[in-house]
């Protein structure tokens, strides 16, 4: 029986994009049993929602499944290589450079100094 959609989950548009870039199961094995595709949108419910893994709803796979794949491909730098491959389509799909040519940086938000406080801002001895 399939699940009523959570507004975290992806479409297929979006599933197509990402799944390539996960990992194939490993040779050998035992034979993979989870919905990779259910998988990622438990851990885009988890992201969105703020929950806690043991909190994760019943109807997506068992919590401690989830939790596994998502620090394996953390470790394994495969949240990052989908981060990039989407931000990559997107800025093609608008019509831009895949890479950024220039930066801003906002002197607002950037730190100057590591000691904070009164030390930071008090007025040099004369």
């Amino acid at each position: 029986m399939k699940r009523r959609a959570y507004p975290t989950d992806l479409t297929d548009a979006q599933w197509r994009l990402i799944e390539p870039l996960l990992p194939a199961a490993q040779p050998g094995g035992r034979p993979r049993s989870v919905d990779l595709r259910e998988v990622v949108n438990a851990c885009l419910y988890v992201a969105r929602e703020g929950i806690h893994w043991r909190a994760l709803p019943h109807d997506f796979p068992p919590w401690p499944t989830v939790y596994h794949y998502f620090r394996l491909w953390r470790n394994e730098g495969i949240w990052q290589r989908v981060h990039d491959a989407l931000r990559d389509h997107l800025r093609q799909a608008a019509g831009r450079e895949v890479s950024p040519s220039a930066l801003i940086v906002d002197s607002q938000s950037v730190k100057t100094s590591e000691k904070g406080g009164r030390g930071a801002t008090m007025a040099p001895r004369k």
